[in-house]
């Protein structure tokens, strides 16, 4: 397509909608694929943990809702505006959530977001998570630009951020409301051709 200002769209529309969400392997045994409905359980335990309630902004009511959440899911694909995974061992139960926010397939861009409950914490998984999403957003979709964005008090985030490849480009002040108020944010950034880890070190 082609925009108003004569400039392709980066990515045509249906690059998404037009295939099935793929499973990308993982190492250490474990994956990324779509969430499914017996996953509701895990998206309903991850609303209830404090560690996730205090960086992630949603709420699940019950088991109906996590249904109802995780078919909402299966939409954006469709739709294109969102591509969410659970990370979970092979026929496995979800033990945690990465997905790209915001997807813009005309301006090249989406933002990456997760966690993970409390069994996968502490594995690596995040950091081998968000460069295996990453990979496949810029090089198989055709992303251009990648942003991670984070409370500057939560530095476990900016650590993975670091070493999975996205650059620290500045503080947005008073950018992420939250339970105990405003939070100054990090934002990160990875574009198409940046190597799997950061050259320069983290924000201090």
């Amino acid at each position: 397509m082609i925009s108003s200002a004569g400039m392709s769209d980066v990515v045509p529309a249906g690059r998404m909608a037009g295939r099935d969400q793929p499973v990308l392997a993982l190492s250490a045994g474990l994956e990324l694929r779509p969430w499914r409905a017996d996953d509701a359980g895990a998206l309903l335990g991850a609303a209830r943990d404090p560690a996730i309630r205090k960086w992630n902004l949603f709420t699940v009511a019950d088991l109906a809702d996590a249904r109802t959440r995780i078919a909402r899911m299966h939409e954006r694909w469709r739709a294109e505006t969102g591509a969410v995974w659970a990370v979970a061992r092979p026929d496995g139960p979800a033990a945690g959530l990465i997905g790209l926010n915001d997807v813009d397939l005309a301006g090249g861009a989406a933002e990456i977001v997760y966690w993970l409950l409390p069994e996968t914490r502490g594995t690596g998984a995040a950091v081998r998570a968000t460069r295996r999403l990453a990979r496949w957003a810029l090089d198989d979709l055709g992303l251009h630009r990648l942003r991670l964005c984070h409370s500057t008090a939560n530095p476990a985030s900016c650590r993975v951020a670091h070493r999975a490849g996205f650059t620290y480009e500045g503080t947005q002040r008073s950018a992420l409301l939250h339970a105990d108020g405003w939070h100054d944010q990090h934002l990160h950034a990875r574009v198409a051709g940046d190597p799997d880890e950061c050259a320069g070190t983290a924000p201090g």
